[in-house]
């Protein structure tokens, strides 16, 4: 970004509702029904600000359509003069909305925007080829002629090509699990987690076994290494965050996250996991910063896999020198994995980690998610 200093966005405020499986806690809820607590509850926080929410964007995978944004808007109650937009870049969705949201309010265009993302797998619409009546998956993420695979076999290429072993899967999921455990009984979800349906915790997090994770078998190559085990769950679930310019935040003395940086880069779609570490190297040139300065990184747990595959390749351990760097309070695979809001999930966690906790200003937290087709996005964020 290369705005000004007082025009730069800063995160304010980040709150999530809590996520769960999807078919289960949240079975019945719609897009709306989770999104507008969370968006409702980023509003409040911010409301002693004094100015008016002039836009809601959030990231949606699967539908329903009809401007989820605008829906969730209204829904919240801000009231029929803020529009919205809706944003699907797949997983990297509700990151991708707080970076569009982010470039309105560096170009002037906007003083207070709520960003974020919802995903209601549970009630997302089945959706058919016109004249067949057949129910499709998803839409393809690439042209004819392209690798397309699901994630599941992509993730099991990725830690094939990348020689990440069953074992290593293994160990990530187990700490991540305990991680988020830990983190729940210390109450350190407490503060972003906004009440969704009568539930205020997460549903999926687990004590997981050793032993039980070997046992378990391939999910989707016979033979495999990637296992349900390892695997993030479908989910169901929503986040938002408050973004103003830093003159702002300046005036009032409110802590936050600056966007210092954002990226998005494409890889090779056969191996979509590896999306982030382009992103990564991309916006820590633009950021003008160095990976051994950042203190927090959030990583969009898909699979142990994706997760091991790209931390190698950007020199990172998460499995032992930098756990407590890496996804400190669990990831996806022990919270669940929301598609379109997951991105928006890793940034409230590093309000919490960051902010919330009262790092210093100066230190760095980095964002990114890997999507399907052979995206990554990633945010570089600032305490202020």
């Amino acid at each position: 970004m290369r705005q000004d200093l007082s025009s730069r966005p800063v995160v304010v405020a980040a709150r999530r509702g809590p996520i769960g499986t999807a078919f289960h806690a949240f079975k019945d809820l719609t897009v709306e029904a989770l999104a507008a607590p969370v968006v409702e509850a980023v509003a409040r926080d911010v409301a002693p600000l004094g100015l008016p929410v002039e836009d809601v964007v959030l990231g949606n995978c699967t539908g329903p359509g009809g401007n989820v944004a605008r829906i969730c808007a209204l829904a919240a109650g801000l009231g029929h003069g803020v529009p919205g937009v809706t944003v699907d870049r797949q997983c990297g969705s509700g990151l991708a909305a707080i970076l569009l949201a982010g470039n309105a309010v560096a170009a002037g265009e906007m003083d207070l925007v709520v960003a974020g993302g919802v995903e209601s797998a549970s009630t997302a619409p089945l959706r058919t080829h016109r004249g067949t009546g057949v129910p499709y998956e998803r839409a393809p993420f690439v042209p004819e002629g392209w690798p397309d695979p699901e994630m599941g076999p992509a993730a099991e290429a990725l830690a094939a090509a990348r020689g990440v072993s069953r074992e290593r899967q293994d160990a990530y999921a187990l700490l991540s699990h305990a991680k988020a455990l830990a983190a729940r009984e210390a109450g350190r979800f407490a503060q972003e987690i906004v009440t969704v349906g009568g539930r205020d915790d997460d549903q999926w997090p687990r004590p997981l076994r050793a032993r039980s994770l070997a046992r378990l078998p391939a999910a989707f190559v016979p033979g495999g290494t990637v296992t349900a085990g390892n695997s993030s769950p479908v989910s169901d679930g929503s986040a938002a965050v408050a973004l103003v310019p830093e003159s702002v935040r300046a005036e009032l003395g409110l802590p936050g996250l600056r966007l210092r940086a954002g990226a998005v880069a494409g890889c090779d779609p056969a191996l979509p996991g590896l999306g982030p570490v382009p992103a990564i190297l991309r916006v820590l040139e633009r950021g003008g910063a160095d990976l051994a300065q950042v203190a927090a990184v959030e990583i969009v747990e898909a699979f142990a896999a994706q997760v091991l595959a790209v931390t190698d390749a950007v020199g990172l351990d998460p499995l032992d020198a930098d756990a407590e760097r890496v996804c400190a309070d669990g990831g996806a695979l022990a919270l669940g994995h929301p598609w379109g809001a997951t991105g928006a999930v890793v940034v409230t966690r590093l309000f919490s980690r960051l902010v919330r906790r009262g790092a210093p200003a100066g230190t760095l937290g980095l964002a990114t998610a890997a999507v399907g087709g052979g995206l990554g996005v990633a945010a570089l964020f600032e305490v202020v």
